[in-house]
């Protein structure tokens, strides 16, 4: 309006009846423009609804460490928060488990709860935890399931591996402790895990005797046993699963196979530094 007055000679009057304006408020405008202040918010408010229309799953805490990393725009929480709530932004609600496992009813082998809570991990591969999870896809009226199998890493919470498979048994959870011993065959870790019918196998046992590998399990009934473990499930359905209703099986095999990729290097974690698991786990790498 102000260009278009200047240049042109419009009717200031006019201009404002016509896009709704008072002529008070443009001339308060006109004395008071906005300041870089107010202009540095907008620029973070369209950023914060970039990130969020990607990802409404995340908090103003993990959109700051998004803005900061891979936008370049160095800002405080607190900044973040008033923005967000400005905007009237909101995350997703966190996932909660439901209920633990049942123990196996005619266990092989019962190890002791070796690892007790103890959640911190000096360098990679020192602590591993591991668990088996369900996901539902539908064919008309028929629910089905698909199992997901996966270790993971205390020191760097990265995926070391994981198997999908549509049936629950041995051979998910073998192929998933193969799969990370050919990716990590100098390894020698603690492994965690409830007291599922897999884990408590003698296949399962001595395949870990086999790799000098120390076994830990949980208590009957305490999911907080293995809580890391219980909060990348959470992670993953919340941001990836709960909120969709699947009819492919492909297409869910692929989604969680794209978030797997997602969360090991593109997802950031205040724990690790705000840094990635991968990026994280390599760090440490060429610090040794």
């Amino acid at each position: 309006m102000k260009e278009l007055s200047e240049t042109k000679g419009y009717s200031i009057k006019k201009m404002c009846e016509y896009l709704g304006v008072t002529r008070s408020a443009y001339y308060h405008w006109l004395k008071h423009p906005k300041s870089d202040n107010e202009l540095e918010n907008e620029h973070i408010a369209e950023k914060i609804k970039e990130i969020y229309q990607l990802h409404p799953d995340m908090g103003y805490r993990r959109i700051r460490d998004e803005l900061d990393v891979n936008y370049g725009i160095p800002v405080n929480d607190k900044r973040v928060f008033r923005i967000y709530q400005k905007i009237g932004v909101q995350s997703s609600i966190k996932w909660r488990p439901k209920s633990c496992i049942k123990a196996d009813t005619n266990p092989a082998h019962i190890a002791e709860n070796f690892l007790n809570r103890d959640f911190h991990a000096d360098k990679p591969n020192d602590k591993w935890l591991t668990d088996v999870t369900e996901f539902k896809y539908y064919k008309g009226i028929e629910t089905r399931k698909i199992y997901l199998s996966a270790i993971l890493d205390l020191y760097d919470r990265r995926i070391v591996s994981f198997k999908i498979s549509d049936h629950n048994d041995n051979t998910l959870v073998m192929d998933t402790f193969d799969e990370a011993v050919k990716k990590e065959p100098e390894a020698h870790p603690l492994l965690h895990s409830d007291r599922a019918f897999q884990y408590t196998s003698q296949v399962f046992y001595n395949r870990l005797k086999k790799h000098h590998m120390k076994q830990s399990m949980s208590r009957v009934a305490h999911c907080i046993d293995n809580g890391p473990m219980e909060g990348f499930w959470g992670i993953l359905k919340r941001e990836m699963y709960y909120g969709n209703r699947f009819t492919d099986r492909e297409e869910l095999i692929q989604k969680i196979r794209d978030y797997i990729d997602y969360y090991n290097n593109r997802r950031l974690q205040r724990k690790l530094h705000v840094m990635t698991p991968m990026k994280f786990h390599e760090s440490a790498t060429y610090a040794t």
